[in-house]
């Protein structure tokens, strides 16, 4: 989906873009011209829909804009029956991206399963009690992003939150103990053999998702959690997807996200991350940084992913430097 045509199209897109649909929230949603598409969708951006905000935290919010190099603005206020606080969010909102310099393209109100146009001021199509909020599953949105692969949203961030939720099996002693005797200690004799031996246990598993296997094989499952206690095959990892093998490496470090064990997953949290923002799954990868801190407040992968989500760093920048970093990590391991 490169390109709203409406209304309708908006409000299915909303989403997919975050990854459920939002409630009592504020989307914001940047359009950049290129020689292609005349308005393509960039960044999505949800924030809780706020009521007493300054007008420097909404000019923050614009700024994110100016650093996506957007021209044009979508905005959507999502507000329960009985809040009046939408209308209001939406003008400062506005405001705060027309001083940026950015055209707001389009503001909508959603309220009890109907939505008015806060720019629209014909009554025939637009009457002030709002209109239906559409069906998503019959629009041309949900149609391309299914032919495309991609999953339909989850009805509620919760939902999301436990699709990533570790799995009973996850606790299991047993399991632990699998895991822990792939460790990589700092002060390991022969590390740079288990570095190689992480980074090769990678992309076999890689290539078993690729040929639809999964993590059928336990002890090479294992072997990759375990190994990426180690910060080389850690950053490995981190950039051993291509464009190709993204969907494969998406799905992998997913499953072995909600089997990892206490103390191994915000290695795996992190990476998982990671790949979700290339994605444009910005609700996702937070919530997997959300684990990755659980089980280590302190780990600085996960710090640093989180100041780059929250300053809203182009994830084509973020893919960009992940490209660059990678032959080095390689030649390191394998020389």
């Amino acid at each position: 989906m490169t390109t709203l045509t409406s209304p309708h199209d908006l409000l299915a897109a909303i989403p997919f873009l975050i990854g459920y649909h939002p409630s009592n929230s504020l989307v914001l949603v940047a359009l950049n011209t290129d020689s292609v598409d005349k308005d393509a969708v960039g960044m999505a951006m949800r924030v809780d829909l706020p009521v007493d905000l300054s007008c420097e935290s909404y000019d923050l919010l614009a700024s994110h804009f100016t650093r996506e190099k957007a021209d044009g603005a979508l905005l959507v206020a999502y507000t329960p029956a009985e809040s009046a606080a939408g209308e209001t969010v939406l003008i400062n909102a506005s405001a705060a991206l027309m001083r940026a310099g950015i055209e707001i393209r389009e503001s909508l109100l959603v309220q009890s399963n109907r939505f008015r146009s806060l720019l629209c001021i014909d009554s025939d199509c637009c009457p002030p009690e709002g209109s239906p909020v559409p069906e998503i599953d019959s629009s041309r949105i949900a149609a391309e992003h299914v032919i495309a692969g991609h999953p339909m949203p989850f009805a509620t961030v919760d939902e999301l939150i436990h699709s990533i939720s570790a799995l009973p099996s996850a606790a299991h002693e047993s399991w632990f103990s699998e895991v822990n005797q792939f460790i990589i200690a700092s002060d390991a004799k022969e590390l740079n053999h288990l570095q190689r031996d992480g980074a090769t246990a990678v992309i076999d598993l890689a290539g078993e998702y690729h040929v639809g296997r999964g993590a059928e094989d336990r002890e090479l499952a294992a072997r990759v959690i375990g190994r990426m206690s180690d910060i080389q095959v850690r950053d490995f990892a981190l950039g051993s997807h291509s464009l190709e093998s993204a969907d494969s490496y998406w799905r992998m470090w997913r499953d072995l996200l909600v089997i990892a064990p206490t103390g191994f997953i915000a290695p795996i949290a992190s990476v998982f991350a990671a790949l979700a923002y290339e994605r444009g799954e910005g609700a996702l990868a937070q919530k997997a940084l959300d684990r990755a801190l659980a089980d280590n407040p302190n780990y600085s992968l996960a710090l640093l992913l989180r100041r780059v989500f929250t300053v809203g760093w182009p994830a084509k920048s973020f893919t960009k430097m992940r490209a660059e970093l990678h032959p080095k990590v390689v030649a390191t391991i394998f020389g």
